[in-house]
């Protein structure tokens, strides 16, 4: 069967990757656009802490023996806890300096963590293995499914969208909207604003370090990992709108699917389809599709 004159399997195939991919740039660019939206920080080094989480998952498996599930769990709490340390020590020394502070500083990191791990591992990857209860596949009549990437398009859907309805639809939400806002009023009422935005760091950075633990075992473990990804994932901050946090997710989704058809229609295109989305996009909506203009 054939759809538009391409064999069905290759589309859906791709459209499969699409959707992969689609899923670590949502989940990345919503990290970046908490850390934004919330803090006013460019964090550069995102990309080094999604490896670290891929990189902590398999130390916990070299070393403890601890498997994929636990990894799940236990390697964003732990590159979580680091990016907690990187802001008190770091980055609260800047927040009332310009950006760019921030993002030299973070960029700095990010060569800084890559080239350590670079040196002790080397860079042609590491293998990490699906999960037993993950392998295998479902056969979906159009297409044949791979369990695991399944699970890494739901798991993905599930993260993005609890974490934008605790933003926007809760108190705790609400009380971090308002301390980028007016934090001296948010400190007045009692609220720790400072322990609020280390937090809030943490989890974003927890976020990237979730997604590199699922990234391991379709990519390999490697410390260039997200060296290239994180500036494709600039982009996606950029065109669904800056501090976005539903704009990242739409926008990362939509964006790895528009890339999956790309490599189907005009290969050749697939890998600057997206800055020149992002280049279209600034000049005629400059905040993005879903941001706003301040």
């Amino acid at each position: 069967m054939e759809i538009f004159g391409i064999p069905s399997q290759a589309l859906f195939g791709q459209l499969l990757i699409g959707l992969i991919n689609g899923s670590f740039y949502a989940l990345l660019s919503l990290g970046l656009a908490v850390i934004f939206g919330l803090l006013n920080i460019i964090n550069f080094t995102h990309g080094a802490q999604y490896m670290l989480g891929a990189f902590c998952a398999y130390l916990l498996l070299e070393w403890l023996g601890l498997g994929y599930w636990w990894s799940l769990i236990l390697a964003p709490v732990i590159v979580g806890v680091t990016g907690v340390v990187i802001e008190r020590t770091m980055l609260a020394k800047l927040y009332k300096l310009d950006h760019l502070y921030g993002l030299l500083l973070t960029f700095g990191l990010a060569l800084i963590i890559q080239g350590l791990f670079r040196n002790e591992f080397g860079s042609s990857g590491l293998p990490y293995r699906i999960p037993e209860s993950l392998q295998g596949g479902t056969n979906l009549g159009f297409m044949f499914l791979p369990n695991y990437r399944g699970w890494v398009i739901v798991a993905s859907l599930v993260v993005c969208l609890s974490t934008w309805y605790v933003i926007e639809r809760t108190k705790l939400g609400s009380y971090l909207r308002a301390a980028t806002e007016n934090p001296q009023l948010v400190q007045s009422f009692g609220i720790n604003v400072p322990r609020m935005i280390t937090l809030t760091y943490g989890f974003g950075v927890a976020l990237a370090a979730f997604a590199g633990v699922m990234a391991a075992p379709i990519y390999q473990v490697n410390p260039l990992m997200g060296a290239d990804l994180i500036i494709v994932v600039f982009a996606v901050v950029v065109i669904g709108g800056m501090g976005s946090i539903m704009g990242a997710i739409l926008t990362g989704f939509g964006l790895g699917i528009i890339e999956g058809l790309t490599k189907v229609f005009y290969p050749e295109a697939s890998n600057t389809v997206i800055f020149v989305i992002m280049i279209i996009v600034l000049l005629l909506k400059p905040a993005g599709l879903f941001g706003t203009q301040k």
